[in-house]
């Protein structure tokens, strides 16, 4: 095996994936969640950036090429379960996370069965964009939890009333009360806009995949 810079990274990317799950299990939360968002940005940012570095220096190899959808892939999955499993099961969000998770094992299940014919399932444009789609809107509802779990503290002892009146600017806002709520709102209903995007981009790759794979899964 080559363990180049790159591949290192990518490696570094893969072990980070079930660390996400594992941040929740070992602190409590909002550290678990602060823990994890930066866990995942460092991860997503390593995505692009060991594969800008294996083509700049002539390093890509064929250990890049196996590992890197495959830290995708757990990153993303790991990172949906760790969310859906810590929000309150709305279907805005269990949705798109089941649409994204049934394509990814969908596609693989397609390529394994492919063997050696499964390079006409290269991965195209579209589907890096559906990528980064993911990683961006996962990290926003990654910051919705941590804006949530901050409000949750600063309104622990608050009765619904002074809630109120604090919002409607009644009452002194010592806490930052408005700004907490304000961030957890724009952050979820931004993280979930963007998941749905990115799970109507699951379903067109998917189904471009099957396309070029029906030939090759015809008696």
């Amino acid at each position: 095996m080559n363990m180049t810079l790159p591949n290192i990274l990518t490696v570094l990317r893969l072990l980070a994936a079930p660390a996400l799950a594992l941040m929740f299990l070992y602190f409590s939360r909002p550290a678990a969640d602060w823990f994890a968002l930066i866990l995942f940005v460092m991860a997503a940012v390593t995505d692009w950036f060991d594969g800008y570095l294996a083509r700049a220096w002539k390093q890509e190899s064929k250990l890049g090429a196996m590992l890197d959808p495959i830290a995708d892939k757990a990153m993303v999955v790991i990172a949906l379960m760790v969310i859906v499993g810590y929000s309150s099961m709305s279907p805005w969000l269990v949705l798109p996370a089941t649409f994204i998770l049934f394509r990814e094992v969908f596609v693989s299940g397609l390529r394994e069965f492919l063997g050696d014919t499964a390079g006409t399932l290269k991965v195209t444009k579209l589907a890096k964009w559906k990528t980064t789609l993911q990683m961006i809107a996962i990290a926003v509802l990654f910051a919705q939890g941590v804006f949530e779990h901050y409000l949750g503290m600063a309104v622990l002892d608050m009765g619904p009333e002074t809630f109120a009146r604090v919002m409607e600017g009644q009452t002194q806002d010592v806490y930052g009360i408005w700004w907490k709520n304000a961030g957890m709102v724009w952050a979820g209903n931004l993280g979930l806009v963007l998941l749905w995007i990115a799970a109507l981009l699951t379903l067109v790759t998917g189904w471009d995949y099957f396309r070029k794979a029906l030939p090759f899964l015809r008696d």
